[in-house]
């Protein structure tokens, strides 16, 4: 599947699937940690066991992204209640879906100019 890029959009995009994993520029990631800035491949911890830890890259963000996206993979998982209560403890909300929900509503979301971070599980 293919996302084009919305126009006057900075940062990285999420453009597509592609051979199991998320598609940006030239880059295929399976498991992806994402913000305005940068997009990095990541080795995520079982979904069950996601902490603040797990997060630390995308809390660096400055300033603080407005809320987390978490791509809990195929399926809808709610994040662990730790989790949720140490990023509102931070003023940082969580939104959770299915990876690929995630992946374009991440696409939605920035063209709309929204400072976000998101944490995507593979599909």
């Amino acid at each position: 599947m293919r996302i084009d890029r919305a126009p006057g959009v900075d940062g990285p995009l999420i453009r597509g699937f592609a051979r199991g994993g998320y598609r940006i520029d030239d880059n295929i990631y399976t498991a992806l940690l994402i913000t305005p800035q940068r997009a990095d491949s990541w080795a995520p911890p079982p979904i069950e066991t996601l902490d603040i830890a797990a997060l630390a890259p995308l809390l660096a963000l400055d300033p603080s992204p407005e809320f987390l996206l978490i791509g809990t993979g195929p399926g809808l998982v709610q994040p662990p209640r730790a989790l949720v209560a140490a990023c509102e403890a931070r003023g940082i909300g969580i939104e959770a879906m299915d990876s690929r929900a995630a992946a374009r509503a991440w696409g939605v979301l920035r063209h709309e100019g929204r400072w976000i971070a998101a944490a995507l599980y593979p599909f």
